[in-house]
């Protein structure tokens, strides 16, 4: 392999071992390696609030409560009473965990999709279909969307940025580099609904109500901002993939064994057919909703005939309508095509997903256990109200709160990889804090989602990442770690400081974040 002074893509990690990023990637691999599994950590955290909640219950504190008006009393835990009360309710708190049920139905109708090949096939037919000019920023667009069926981006669209942009002749590390900077460091930028909108809002309505127990919000509280966002990601991945990723990579020699390289099929005439015809069925179920929720009385308004009420049977039926989306076209492209033979097969590609969030389920449990007994003990209303104050007291610029919140969750993501985990951990705290000093939950969530994103391709404790080396190795057999992080870096700076000043503006400018969000608390 050509080696170029000065290229991140021409050296390998021996050739980096004293240099800054490699220091950086150890000192990132040994604490994230310190920290117990999230399901651990959860656990861990709930024995430390018993223990804490025993020491601070019998102190008199003066702050009073912003809801009730009454002096905030901690809740003893570890007392025998709330031990059985904790025992005896420990089933109803797992199966209540907002979030377990609208996650599980949700990927189920993605489940089936995927499994059949529909959206494997779709992402196969933009790509191909793209006039060269646009093939970096397609490319892009194609891969933030894929996030939409979980693991589709990480496994399909990655290697085929290679296989593309190799076949039109471009570097294609800067195609791998173009397609992980979509999937990965935009997967907050979304246009289409999927199951991590609702899956973020239960845990964000479950830490609002540790200070508003009313609070309601909507699943698509951030709809309208991700939908934005996906535009700027793509245009800024745009700029430094053809302006800066690939020109740095020009002098780096591709060696790899051709015979090992993977090369882009195309779809045969039975899978054109079967995507069209799945296509079709899915724009139809669009304009059939459509037609249902036009009329004034339309059975999926509320009362008062609005459809974008917290009451509106349209609202409480987001996470059905994800579920049949997917479902109904992945089934009709997968007996369409021949993935499907028979009704078995639609039921063991639903069973297939679900044995995928096995680990989820078991994260939840503890999880929700965690939550409920953050809630119960009054620590979390204890240091929200406090933390608020401390806020208020610093009388502090709002957006300059608001981006150091995320650039605090951009650094912690880079030792805690899973989004629904992070948020589990840092929402209880984040959200009630910030409702103290007037911070909407839409607007903690979306700068949360702002800095979860950004640090995704550049730590190597991301689950995927030793997976996207391996598909530059391919091309490139020098391809270390360093290597890669040194490739990604200017993306996640760029999307950075980039998308934390987007939300600052659109947030100035009073742009809608989502369906029924705001800005503001009360």
């Amino acid at each position: 392999m050509e080696n170029v002074q000065g290229n991140p893509g021409a050296s390998t990690d021996s050739d980096n071992k004293n240099g800054w990023i490699n220091r950086a990637l150890n000192f990132i691999e040994v604490v994230g390696n310190k920290l117990p599994d999230p399901a651990v950590l959860f656990l861990v955290l709930m024995v430390a609030i018993w223990v804490l909640s025993w020491f601070l219950s019998g102190v008199t504190f003066e702050t009073l409560h912003p809801a009730t008006g009454e002096a905030i009393q901690v809740t003893n835990l570890l007392s025998s009473s709330e031990m059985a009360r904790f025992l005896s309710s420990m089933v109803t708190t797992f199966t209540g965990f907002a979030p377990l049920g609208v996650v599980l139905v949700a990927m189920m109708g993605v489940g089936v999709a995927e499994q059949s090949g529909f959206i494997n096939a779709v992402l196969k037919k933009m790509l191909a279909v793209t006039p060269q000019m646009l093939l970096t920023p397609m490319l892009i667009l194609v891969a933030i969307v894929s996030h939409t069926a979980v693991d589709a981006g990480y496994v399909l669209v990655i290697p085929l940025g290679g296989v593309i942009f190799y076949a039109a002749g471009r570097h294609p590390l800067a195609g791998i580099a173009a397609a992980f900077a979509g999937v990965s460091g935009g997967f907050s930028a979304n246009f289409v609904p999927s199951a991590i909108d609702p899956l973020l809002q239960g845990f964000t309505q479950t830490a609002a109500q540790i200070a508003d127990p009313g609070l309601q919000v909507n699943p698509l509280n951030n709809w309208f901002f991700t939908s934005a966002s996906c535009l700027l990601v793509t245009l800024l991945g745009w700029w430094l993939t053809d302006k800066v990723i690939e020109p740095r990579l020009k002098n780096v020699a591709i060696d790899g064994d051709e015979t090992d390289m993977p090369v882009m099929q195309e779809l045969g005439a039975r899978e054109k057919k079967a995507m069209y015809l799945a296509v079709a069925v899915m724009i139809a179920g669009v304009v059939g909703l459509v037609a249902w929720m036009l009329p004034e009385a339309s059975a999926l308004r509320d009362a008062e005939g609005q459809l974008a009420s917290f009451g509106a049977p349209v609202m409480r039926s987001i996470v059905p309508l994800i579920f049949l989306l997917f479902i109904i076209p992945g089934v009709v492209f997968g007996y369409a095509a021949g993935t499907f033979r028979q009704s078995k097969d639609v039921i063991d590609a639903m069973s297939k997903t679900m044995g995928s969030m096995a680990y989820y389920v078991v994260m939840a449990f503890f999880c929700a256990l965690f939550i409920s007994e953050f809630a119960r003990s009054g620590l979390g209303t204890l240091l929200s109200v406090e933390g608020g104050s401390l806020l208020a007291s610093m009388e502090l610029p709002g957006p300059i709160t608001l981006m150091g919140i995320i650039v605090l969750v951009a650094f912690i993501n880079l030792f805690v990889g899973s989004a629904s985990a992070k948020w589990a951990l840092l929402s209880p705290i984040f959200v009630p804090m910030l409702m103290q000093i007037g911070f909407s939950p839409d607007l903690t969530q979306a700068a949360y989602r702002v800095g979860d994103s950004s640090t995704n391709i550049i730590t190597p404790l991301m689950p995927y990442f030793p997976l996207v080396v391996v598909y530059c190795q391919r091309y490139v057999k020098g391809t270390g770690i360093g290597t890669l992080v040194s490739i990604m870096l200017p993306y996640s700076v760029v999307f950075l400081i980039c998308w934390s000043l987007f939300l600052v503006a659109y947030w100035t400018l009073g742009m809608p974040l989502g369906l029924q969000a705001s800005y503001t608390y009360p």
